[in-house]
């Protein structure tokens, strides 16, 4: 019995190996350089955690083998290397704290860091069920908000009508759009409850939390419509809370800014 498990656990480490190098890892399409980095970074810790994978199964199968029960031996108890637990626990430790460090390089160049110059600061705002996207006017600045300004119909984010530098913002429901090969700055908040902001193809995931400004920086490198999604449950509708990242031509996008901020024809 404990020859065939032995084997048996040898054939199925082979095929998960077989099988998961040859599908590959199932990615969305990256559209950014932060993105790039990320699953280089991902890349590196499956080959790692694989091989490691590859060898505690095979020496798991090789003890099976080498101790199974036979006529003519008979079990010993072993206390164990002190040593031997002592290398294999300071390897652990090292190969996943330079992991730590090396994904936290990433982490803290979208967070951290200062915005590059030239970003275009955007703010995004989640609620039950929606993103609010609010671009600042030509004059390049926010106008001061307040909860207490909130109104679901004309004030979506609580903008001060008495702030001039408010009066040029712009804010579009669900539809964040960006000028291909410009850096951005997201500035994101919520109004509510805990959202998640979700863009797959920039491997940007960050919650909204309630009362606080959480930075995000990316650029985005490849012209085209992607998924927004919030990945925290915040309600009954969170299905819906849905919104679409355009990245376009800096021509097309100006052009896009001027129709949005239009008055509506009626």
């Amino acid at each position: 019995m404990g020859f065939v498990l032995g084997l048996l656990i040898w054939a199925i480490t082979i095929a998960s190996v077989i099988l998961t190098a040859g599908s590959g890892y199932h990615m969305p399409e990256v559209i950014s350089r932060a993105g790039e980095m990320i699953d280089r970074q991902f890349g590196l810790t499956m080959v790692i955690t694989g091989i490691a994978f590859i060898l505690a199964q095979g020496l798991l199968g090789w003890f099976i083998l080498r101790y199974r029960e036979r006529s003519g031996h008979s079990a010993r108890y072993v206390h164990g290397n002190t040593a031997v637990e002592a290398v294999g626990a300071i390897v652990v430790g090292v190969v996943f704290i330079t992991l730590a460090v090396m994904g936290q390089k990433v982490w803290a160049e979208l967070h951290l860091g200062p915005a590059p110059a030239g970003s275009l600061a955007i703010e995004i705002t989640g609620e039950q069920f929606a993103w609010n996207v609010r671009y600042p006017g030509p004059d390049g600045q926010f106008g001061r908000t307040s909860p207490t300004l909130f109104d679901p119909i004309e004030n979506l984010v609580g903008i001060d009508p008495g702030d001039p530098a408010g009066k040029d913002d712009l804010v579009v429901l669900n539809n964040l759009a960006v000028p291909i090969g410009q850096p951005v700055e997201l500035l994101l908040r919520s109004k509510d409850v805990l959202h998640s902001f979700f863009m797959p193809a920039v491997r940007i995931k960050q919650d909204a939390v309630p009362g606080m400004q959480i930075p995000l920086r990316f650029q985005a490198e490849k012209t085209g419509n992607y998924e927004i999604a919030c990945a925290e449950l915040c309600g009954l509708g969170h299905y819906r809370m849905r919104g679409m990242l355009q990245v376009m031509e800096p021509e097309a996008y100006t052009a896009w800014l001027s129709e949005q901020a239009a008055p509506a024809q009626p």
